[in-house]
């Protein structure tokens, strides 16, 4: 897959945990966030929201609420994809936001890898307590629910890739 550059980028995708702590440029930030934004949504809505945080104080204070997104304090930077139910093709009626939010959140990873940078994408739909917490500390309007919180930073180098096809998993044409 190393030959063309798109499939390369995401072979070598992968969460990334340990970060130097070195600042990432608004600019990078925001060509994630652009990333993001040239993901499909259901009926081309692109009803999504992004926050980024660089500010030291609120990243401490997601990290009280989220005990799997402790990263972002050396990543030092993280991107809240969120939803408004009021644009979201189905609303809450339907999970077509989930699908819209996670295909964002995917490019932005990718974006990130591209880039030299770490991400790593931490939930907080669907747990309800994680969601009312995100909402609180960012001061979300009701109508907004943020889907995930991604950690993105300069990484150390010491999360390696790892090839995970399986043969196992795939058939052709029908179950086998």
């Amino acid at each position: 897959m190393a030959v063309n550059p798109v499939l390369e980028t995401i072979a070598n995708r992968r969460s990334i945990r340990r970060y130097t702590g070195r600042p990432v440029s608004r600019q990078d930030l925001e060509t994630l966030v652009r990333a993001g934004m040239a993901a499909p949504s259901s009926r081309d809505t692109r009803h999504w929201y992004f926050i980024v945080i660089d500010d030291e104080s609120i990243l401490n204070g997601l990290v009280e609420g989220l005990p799997y997104a402790k990263m972002i304090l050396t990543a030092k930077h993280a991107i809240v994809v969120a939803s408004d139910m009021d644009q979201a093709h189905g609303g809450t009626d339907v999970d077509y936001w989930v699908q819209d939010c996670s295909a964002a959140v995917q490019n932005i990873l990718l974006a990130a890898q591209s880039l030299g940078l770490g991400a790593c994408w931490t939930a907080a739909h669907p747990r309800p307590e994680r969601v009312a917490f995100v909402k609180q500390a960012l001061g979300m309007p009701d109508k907004v629910i943020p889907l995930a919180v991604i950690a993105v930073g300069c990484p150390t180098g010491e999360d390696k890739p790892r090839d995970k096809f399986d043969p196992a998993r795939l058939f052709w044409n029908k179950w086998q």
